[in-house]
């Protein structure tokens, strides 16, 4: 397993873990983040990683994508 933020730029991943608070756990799951669901790195710029989940695109900080495992 490898954070989200390492993952490779255009794979789709499967989301095997997320860490973190329970309140952090709670926000990612409302975003759209679920252990087993897939989940698509479009591009990382700066301290941010947007990320395509549940046909949305969304937007996090680096912090929060070390959370999520793929």
């Amino acid at each position: 397993m490898i954070p989200l933020s390492l993952a490779d730029r255009g794979e789709t991943q499967i989301i095997r873990k997320i860490g973190g608070s329970p309140e952090v756990r709670q926000h990612l799951e409302n975003l759209g983040f679920n252990v087993g669901g897939e989940v698509l790195v479009v591009s990382a710029l700066g301290e941010n990683v947007i990320v395509k989940v549940k046909e949305a695109r969304v937007a996090i900080s680096d912090e929060l994508a070390r959370k999520i495992m793929v």
